[in-house]
């Protein structure tokens, strides 16, 4: 149960890092097309979209990199987030409700709960 855990770990890790990459090229597309319009608002809405957007999948990503670094480590509020991490990612079909199912099954299963007891 230890390796699921600590590959757990990894997966949110990885899932949030793209999540952060996506957020900067979010960003980086949307105030790049800025530049294009001649309307006058044309700009205004891209770069407040860019700022939004970005910031956004940026903001929803850290928990899932905390998440994972916890997890690493068995802290017992790491598993606790991690799963409140795993509830907000099930709508993200298919790798987020993948993720989030093996999430479910894998933290809330007694072996792997005895591994984050304090010793």
């Amino acid at each position: 149960m230890e390796k699921h855990v600590k590959t757990l770990g990894v997966l949110w890790i990885v899932y949030g890092g793209l999540g952060i990459l996506l957020g900067i090229l979010t960003f980086a597309l949307f105030f790049g097309l800025s530049f294009l319009p001649d309307d006058p608002e044309g700009p205004l809405v891209l770069i407040s979209l860019a700022i939004v957007g970005g910031g956004l999948l940026f903001v929803f990503s850290v928990p899932e990199i905390l998440a994972g670094c916890a997890l690493l480590k068995f802290k017992e509020w790491g598993r606790i987030l991690a799963l409140v991490v795993a509830f907000l990612n099930v709508i993200w079909f298919p790798i987020g409700t993948a993720l989030s199912v093996y999430t479910f099954v894998i933290l809330m299963n007694q072996e792997a709960m005895a591994l984050f007891k304090p010793k």
